[in-house]
């Protein structure tokens, strides 16, 4: 059996590229799995969906090594488990040269050094790259405070008319219903303006 895996690290990033290339080669919809999460950890539901489902015999795609994981023991990890406990292959279809495990498992014990030779290398190559990003990202940051540049949520202003609404239907002179009514808001927006007044946000 085909299953393939894909990852983004946000809700707002697109999946689609590596959707087409399992179409592509055939993958069945409910055999591909996807998680929009980060890569820090193999705590993914889709992830642990696809593990439960995998057996000896099965090839498992993905698109890139870091989409299976960012860090350098767990790919390891999860690597060896799925190709020498289960006895699955693994293609990571950016390179599937060096990272097929099926190449490496024609060759028996050789190939099982070869794998984790080829496996350590892209493994701490995923692992510095994140650790660059991260750095970048924080020094960019950096910059931009330097810059003037405000990060977080906007202060709230709470205006007058608000408050005074607060403080009738705080002390009972009238319901939350009048008090939303007064200032115009609905059940949740009201709610989400007194939590903001009451902790200073």
């Amino acid at each position: 059996m085909k299953l393939a895996y894909g990852r983004v690290s946000a809700k707002d990033q697109n999946e689609t590229r590596q959707l087409i290339k399992f179409r592509e080669l055939g993958i069945e919809e409910r055999f591909i799995f996807v998680d929009k999460l980060s890569g820090k950890d193999f705590n993914r539901p889709q992830y642990q969906v696809m593990r439960q489902m995998i057996r000896e015999g099965d090839l498992v795609y993905i698109d890139a090594l870091d989409r299976l994981g960012r860090d350098y023991d767990g790919i390891m990890k999860e690597w060896k488990y799925i190709t020498r406990e289960l006895n699955a292959d693994i293609i990571c279809l950016d390179n599937e040269t060096l990272f097929n495990s099926q190449s490496f498992r024609v060759m028996g014990d050789f190939g099982k050094v070869m794998e984790d030779q080829f496996l350590s290398l892209l493994a701490y190559v995923a692992e510095q790259e994140r650790k660059k990003n991260r750095q970048r990202q924080a020094e960019g940051i950096e910059v931009a405070k330097a810059d003037g540049v405000k990060f977080g949520r906007p202060k709230i202003v709470i205006d007058e008319d608000f408050i005074q609404v607060y403080q009738e239907w705080k002390s009972g002179e009238i319901t939350a219903v009048a008090a939303m009514q007064r200032v115009n808001m609905k059940h949740r927006t009201f709610y989400r303006r007194v939590k903001e007044y009451e902790t200073g946000l």
